[in-house]
């Protein structure tokens, strides 16, 4: 699977956002200090063929839109995740991730109501 760096991934969360954007629109999405301008350039470059990113070209100007959806990009995270660090086993990943995130017991409640409703779902 294809990763990207942290740059890239951070370009790329400005990208979804704005879903489509000329370079001015992402180098102000950007908090300050901002990056140079040929530093975004060199990382859209390297998700262009990475087939991360694709644009349009208006005269000079390039629109950048993102080719890959933010939740199917974090969905291979995880499974790769979940893959590598605990031997496949997503019932390992979620006693893990439970106990090491300090979830307050609300949060665990939430947990709980999407478990049980994708179990439901899982039995029709």
């Amino acid at each position: 699977m294809i990763q990207l760096s942290n740059a890239e991934e951070q370009l790329m969360e400005h990208l979804w956002n704005l879903e489509k954007a000329f370079m001015k629109d992402l180098l102000e999405a950007y908090p300050d200090p901002k990056p140079a301008t040929t530093t975004v350039a060199t990382l859209l470059k390297r998700m262009i063929d990475k087939k991360f990113v694709a644009y349009n070209e208006f005269g000079n100007s390039r629109e950048y839109y993102p080719l890959v959806k933010k939740t199917d990009y974090f969905a291979k995270h995880v499974k790769g995740l979940i893959s590598n660090f605990f031997n496949n086993s997503a019932s390992q990943f979620a006693s893990f991730f439970t106990t090491e995130t300090n979830l307050s017991a609300s949060e665990l409640e939430d947990l709980k109501k999407i478990i049980d409703s994708e179990i439901q779902k899982k039995k029709k």
